[in-house]
């Protein structure tokens, strides 16, 4: 692990590798831990940042204003980088677009794995899925609510969970209870939304996009591949992942790596 202090707080991250840079965001039910399967891989031809985004993992979380995207400059412009690509799972990807559309020079690709998209909202079939999936869940008590986003986010909706590796999902839920205690820490700090945001400026993304999905998950997160895939002018939709949900780099590292690896520049 290395630290570099970016914009006020303390930031980690694994850098492994030489050659054009690429940086790994990671879920919002995760911390940089996730990317495992792919530093290595990727690392054999890339120089590989995976970082902790602020508050999550091992990144600090002062008590003042900030971006994540703002944050992912801020580590390129420490590191010395005038550009990276980005690669971004779910709440990290949402973070990859934002940071490509606020500082467009720095990016030379993105790679989003089964996205968000700042600005979207959530359907009312996402919200009746929780509630037959899940239900209410007591919002203090960290290990039910990381059983719970395990079941609907890395389980998925379409799958039980015994047809899951197991190991996946203890691990899934290590992550998942310290993201939990994060978003705790996060929701008193104020954070920087980029304005407007992403989900109506799409098109504005110039460099070259790929993106793909687990086919198990969610329906708005495949709903959402095919918008980004559809407004970005040079984005490529890989077919959905099959019997593979939210957490993709982790479930299908060999088909991850195989895309990363042919697209990354």
């Amino acid at each position: 692990m290395t630290e570099l202090n970016v914009n006020g707080a303390r930031l980690a991250y694994d850098d492994r590798g030489t050659g054009t840079p690429v940086v790994l965001l990671h879920a919002g039910i995760a911390d940089r831990r996730m990317w495992r399967e792919q530093v290595d891989a990727l690392a054999a031809r890339h120089r590989v940042i995976a970082l902790d985004l602020r508050g999550y993992g091992e990144s600090e979380l002062p008590p003042t204003p900030f971006a994540n995207h703002q944050d992912v400059v801020g580590l390129l412009d420490a590191l010395g980088l005038d550009r990276a690509a980005l690669v971004g799972c779910s709440f990290g990807g949402a973070v990859a677009v934002d940071t490509a559309l606020a500082h467009p020079d720095r990016v030379t690709a993105l790679a989003l794995l089964g996205s968000a998209v700042s600005g979207h909202e959530w359907s009312d079939e996402f919200h009746d899925l929780w509630d037959m999936l899940i239900g209410d869940v007591d919002p203090d008590d960290l290990d039910a609510n990381a059983a719970a986003e395990v079941r609907f986010w890395v389980v998925g909706p379409a799958r039980r969970p015994e047809d899951v590796d197991p190991a996946l999902i203890a691990f899934a839920h290590e992550l998942d209870r310290r993201a939990l205690a994060a978003e705790q820490a996060l929701s008193a700090v104020d954070g920087v939304d980029l304005d407007p945001p992403a989900i109506g400026r799409l098109g504005e993304l110039r460099m070259p996009v790929l993106v793909t999905a687990g086919a198990a998950d969610v329906p708005d997160i495949n709903r959402l591949a095919d918008r980004i895939a559809a407004e970005a002018p040079r984005a490529i939709r890989l077919p959905d992942i099959p019997d593979a949900a939210h957490l993709l780099p982790l479930e299908r590292p060999a088909e991850v790596n195989a895309a990363l690896l042919d697209f990354l520049p």
